[in-house]
């Protein structure tokens, strides 16, 4: 049996989390077992969260859960326990110290899910937060920035070493010249206004791609083009495709290159009528199309639910041109991969937002007088599809750590009294 540590003095044997019951129904509260951390694990204190569009699919499509569901992916709050160091895999984990303050993503177990007061998850769901932003604005950023990162490399391709700079320095003239190359290459990133989006243009600029078309409402294309967009483009249109390949064949004629494709699409919505059946227009042989899953066939109204399809490859048949690559992103694997399981969170996103690589999304504050009030509110507020280049973020407890349990805290001075991972 694991070795866990036992719950400080002062925390809760239980706490409220936010569920789902039932597709369409109320969310509820249900009080939980607030678990002790195990080897490589924290127990964390929630006090900020952001509500996603996965949020949405699961609460009125039901969208695979077993009800009654922990809802939430999104976390940022304060260590309130560590387990023991994990031996076998102490150099993947994040030092960390009772009092650091961590965002993150988890999702996989209901006591790591981010709608509740305390989480117990592995430190490698976690990045310790920067000094140059705050909790409420790093909630807005690791479910998106993780999905990015997971279908730039794995869905798309591309290769991103971190750091870049030491790879690109160290590469010989001919490995540049096909880096180069592929770096010239149009990118579609269609809904760039959206959080995945806006983080998508800064990833790719970071990473030396400038042939970035960004598809979103034209009020949005000032900022997008600061962010990284070559090119925008507005979704609504009349002949937006047309538009968007004849500016791709009218800068490969400019150039005396007789290639007027575009090799990468990244689908940042899966809206069946609103973003896949434009980019059948678009997406040539050879063409690899990363869709955001769930494919939205139908939006849920009042009186009907929802219609979902996972499997993009039974949608829009025959639509399709031959040779077109379609894959569905499904971010919760990027932990197959050992590098980005133990370096994604705990090391690549705090760097990026440390040195400004990115930056978080605007944040819409939702307001409420209670925790269910709060989650209900944001989720209203998706369904009704009322936000626009934002990020709903909400407070879960609306007192810190710091305030609630004042003797877990001690001075960093005196490192005999600090608890670390390993």
């Amino acid at each position: 049996m694991a070795t866990t540590t036992p719950l400080p003095p002062g925390i809760p044997p239980t706490h409220p989390a936010v569920v789902i019951t039932a597709p369409r129904a109320p969310l509820a509260i249900l009080h939980r077992p607030t678990e002790p951390p195990g080897p490589g694990e924290a127990l964390v204190h929630v006090e900020w969260t952001s509500s996603t569009p996965l949020d949405l699919h699961q609460a009125d499509g039901g969208l695979l859960i077993d009800p009654p569901h922990v809802a939430g992916s999104s976390f940022g709050g304060t260590v309130v326990a560590l387990g023991p160091a994990d031996a076998s895999t102490a150099a993947a984990y994040r030092k960390l110290s009772v009092g650091d303050q961590v965002f993150g993503m988890a999702w996989e177990q209901p006591r790591e899910r981010g709608f509740q007061t305390f989480i117990t998850a592995p430190t490698y769901l976690m990045s310790k937060l920067p000094e140059n932003i705050t909790m409420q604005e790093a909630v807005t950023v690791s479910t998106n920035l993780v999905t990015v990162l997971h279908t730039l490399t794995k869905d798309l391709e591309l290769e991103m070493r971190w750091p870049l700079s030491s790879s690109d320095t160290n590469a010989n003239e001919e490995d540049k010249g096909d880096k180069d190359k592929e770096k010239k290459q149009w990118i579609l990133v269609w809904g760039a206004a959206s959080s995945v989006g806006q983080y998508a243009l800064q990833v790719l600029k970071y990473g030396g791609y400038r042939n970035v078309i960004a598809v979103a409402s034209k009020r949005h294309h000032q900022e997008l083009l600061a962010l990284g967009a070559a090119v925008c483009f507005d979704y609504g249109q009349e002949g937006v495709t047309d538009l968007i390949r004849n500016h791709v064949a009218a800068a490969a004629a400019s150039s005396s290159d007789d290639d007027a494709t575009i090799p990468l699409v990244l689908d940042c919505i899966g809206d069946l009528e609103g973003t896949l059946r434009p980019l059948t227009r678009l997406a040539e042989k050879g063409t690899k199309v990363a869709i955001m899953l769930p494919v939205i066939i139908k939006h849920a109204t009042e009186d009907e639910p929802p219609e979902y399809e996972i499997d993009v490859t039974k949608v829009l048949k025959g639509e399709w041109k031959d040779g077109v690559v379609l894959r569905g992103v499904r971010t919760h694997f990027y932990t197959h991969d050992e590098f980005m399981k133990y370096h994604c969170q705990p090391d690549i996103v705090p760097a990026l937002l440390e040195q400004g690589v990115v930056k978080p999304n605007k944040q819409r504050i939702v307001e409420g007088a209670t925790l269910l009030e709060r989650a209900t509110n944001a989720l209203r507020i998706l369904r009704n599809r009322a936000q626009s280049g934002e990020k709903l973020v909400w407070r879960v407890d609306e007192k810190s750590a710091q305030e609630l349990f004042p003797d877990l805290f001690v001075s960093k001075a005196d490192p005999t009294k600090v608890e670390t991972i390993i």
